[in-house]
């Protein structure tokens, strides 16, 4: 939704993956919000917090919403859950240039998990973003 909790955490995950893997100069990777809550504001703290105890860095990252050209300039864009999904693909019908990104659930990636969302943990406690990353990490 605005970017600061689950989102920029998938970004750090799959960049450390990347990277271990030797791919980052063939993919790029960026995270969005569906809002504009946050734009322009660092990651959650307890998120920060939590990914640094896995070895992810989230410092460098800042709130943006997705736009209508990141669905044309990527590949994949991975939605958290449901609702942003809806959102993404509502903001593909729009006039404009084609959509070349294949709009997906992160966790359509993860056996078991297709078609389920990632639980959102704002509202929660810390294990939430534990959790976050136990999913992402697999996905």
């Amino acid at each position: 939704m605005g970017n600061i909790c689950r989102s920029p955490t998938a970004e750090a995950v799959l960049k450390s993956q990347l990277q271990a893997a030797g791919l980052t100069d063939r993919v790029t990777v960026d995270s969005a919000g569906t809002h504009d809550y946050h734009i322009g504001q660092a990651p959650d703290p307890r998120a920060v917090l939590a990914a640094q105890l896995r070895g992810f860095d989230l410092s460098s990252l800042r709130g943006r919403q997705v736009t209508r050209v990141d669905l044309t300039r990527f590949d994949y864009v991975l939605a958290m859950d449901q609702d942003n999904l809806a959102q993404v693909k509502k903001l593909s019908r729009q006039p404009g240039e084609k959509v070349r990104a294949e709009l997906r659930l992160v966790l359509d990636f993860l056996p078991g998990h297709e078609g389920q969302s990632v639980p959102d943990p704002y509202f929660g406690g810390d294990v939430g973003f534990t959790h976050v990353l136990d999913l992402l990490e697999e996905a």
